[in-house]
């Protein structure tokens, strides 16, 4: 497998088992972003798709379970060994592949009518090669549906945050300089590096890589989301995720 920072930094051990058990209760996670995705993602029954940087694999299991073909990658052993071991049990049928997302070896081209890359395209330190790599194994006409920390209100550095709970506010003192840095996700104790890219950084980058973006979210959580935790109400204010829908 191709190495970078990224998949030292996420496929190291420690980080893939704090991971694994936050993806079980994080709130942001079950109650909102896949609630989201699963919706636009519509009906995937005998649709090929490729779960890209699928972590623990939560929609990979679910995709199969509603009747998609899933191929899985994701850089990290340990994140790959448990999914192999939820599959196994729940007699699921997913092909799993340890790569690096800018490098999918031994995927042929047009292999795909949908890539997956939820919350992942922000951690990649070669976006450019990722992006390549997801048209060139994406069908002709074949979608991409992915999610990203919301660039204009989440990063380190330049955008931060100030007060607490409902009364949080973004505060934004330089957002054009990409940059990236170490740091625990918001609940964890392991650092890991993340990444800030400009709204252009990601947008010609797509169209380079020759994807059209066919739609793009800023979903609002739902007065019943909201009143399952203070973080998701304070969205009903600022959008901290960002949904593009793509085509090739």
């Amino acid at each position: 497998m191709k190495k970078d920072s990224s998949t030292e930094s996420w496929g190291n051990i420690e980080m893939s088992n704090e991971w694994i058990k936050m993806a079980q209760i994080n709130p942001h996670r079950l109650h909102f972003i896949m609630p989201f995705t699963f919706q636009q993602l519509g009906d995937v029954s005998g649709k090929r798709i490729l779960d890209l940087g699928c972590g623990e694999g939560g929609y990979s299991r679910e995709l199969a379970r509603k009747g998609a073909i899933v191929t899985a990658v994701d850089c990290a052993h340990i994140a790959i060994k448990y999914c192999e071991s939820r599959s196994d049990e729940e007699k699921l049928q997913i092909t799993y592949l340890i790569r690096n997302s800018s490098d999918l070896y031994e995927i042929a081209d047009e292999t795909f009518d949908i890539v997956l890359a939820s919350m992942m395209l922000m951690d990649c330190e070669d976006f450019e090669g990722t992006i390549r790599e997801i048209a060139r194994v994406l069908k002709p006409q074949g979608k991409v549906f992915a999610s990203v920390c919301h660039p204009c209100f989440h990063s380190s550095g330049g955008i931060g945050r100030q007060d607490k709970g409902i009364e949080k506010k973004v505060v934004v003192s330089n957002y054009y300089h990409p940059t990236e840095w170490e740091a625990p996700l918001s609940s964890g104790s392991i650092k890991v590096i993340w990444r800030h890219r400009t709204m252009e950084d990601y947008i010609k980058t797509f169209i380079k890589c020759g994807l059209t973006i066919t739609d793009l979210s800023e979903p609002v959580p739902t007065d019943e989301q909201a009143a399952l935790s203070v973080e998701i109400a304070w969205m009903q204010k600022i959008p901290i995720f960002l949904f593009w829908e793509l085509k090739k």
